[in-house]
């Protein structure tokens, strides 16, 4: 009886998680649905779903997958010997660096994107320094490399601390049973501290990549409407011209993009874990 009293509290505790999940989580998606699937009038129709493939949304599309991916890769190779570095330091050492890295994230999103769009404007700090050394300026604003640029800046945490979470749960006896037993640097490294950080990996680059490719803020700042992205399209569909349906359609889409995205990833990071074991 005493148990299950417990029990009975326990899910009453969890009461306001679901009735807060139904609400903010379960009923926009129901409601993103409902849209995406008809018509102004209330009709069934597919031509919402359709028209991601009109010529300027899949090239809006194609853009964001690309620097999406690009900037997943730059936050990739960036992470991994900062978080191997990290994860050598002194232990006293290593709050304080995670702290930094940890303490631009405090400050508030659209803030630091006109931050970068205030120092990569032609006459901003960057471009004045530059001059100041006699170097030429740097015309990146308003192109596809200042929004990656802004996006790696402001993603890379999300790479870097589940990359050196997985490096510091390994155990320093392995490395040193692994040399013991005569395995050079290079094969610790691919078949010992690679895998055991796959998790970290897959995470990290979960993390950064679905944000990257749903993003809309740091294009239309640091983009100056030449760069569009879906996130972009999605955004003007329901804020410009009011076509809920057209924008849940398209964020249908793209909601199912990222789950394949994430599942593929997923997929390839239990493979290769299994081929190394």
């Amino acid at each position: 009886m005493h148990t299950q009293l417990r029990s009975l509290r326990r899910q009453l505790l969890a009461g306001p998680y679901l009735l807060w999940m139904a609400g903010f989580i379960l009923l926009p998606v129901v409601m993103i649905f409902y849209y995406a699937f008809t018509t102004t009038s209330g009709h069934f129709t597919l031509l919402n779903i359709s028209s991601i493939f009109a010529s300027i949304h899949l090239k809006s599309l194609f853009l964001s997958l690309k620097l999406a991916l690009a900037c997943t890769a730059v936050c990739l190779v960036l992470s991994y010997p900062l978080a191997m570095v990290l994860n050598h330091m002194k232990t006293k050492n290593q709050g304080f660096i995670v702290f930094i890295f940890i303490l631009p994230m405090w400050m508030n999103f659209m803030l630091r994107i006109l931050a970068w769009k205030l120092l990569l404007s032609n006459n901003g700090v960057i471009n004045t320094l530059l001059e100041t050394l006699g170097l030429p300026g740097l015309d990146v604003l308003n192109t596809p490399s200042a929004v990656v640029f802004c996006m790696v800046y402001d993603f890379l945490p999300f790479m870097i601390l589940p990359i050196y979470n997985a490096m510091s749960r390994i155990q320093p006896d392995i490395i040193e049973a692994a040399g013991d037993l005569g395995a050079g640097e290079l094969t610790i490294f691919f078949k010992i501290i690679v895998p055991l950080t796959m998790p970290g990996v897959i995470s990290g680059i979960t993390m950064v990549f679905v944000p990257a490719l749903t993003s809309f803020a740091i294009s239309d700042l640091l983009g100056g409407g030449k760069v569009l992205l879906i996130g972009n399209v999605i955004e003007q569909a329901f804020m410009q011209e009011y076509n809920w349906n057209l924008g849940s359609g398209l964020s249908l889409v793209l909601m199912v993009f990222v789950i394949a995205s994430m599942a593929l990833v997923g997929s390839k990071g239990e493979e290769g874990g299994a081929g190394v074991w």
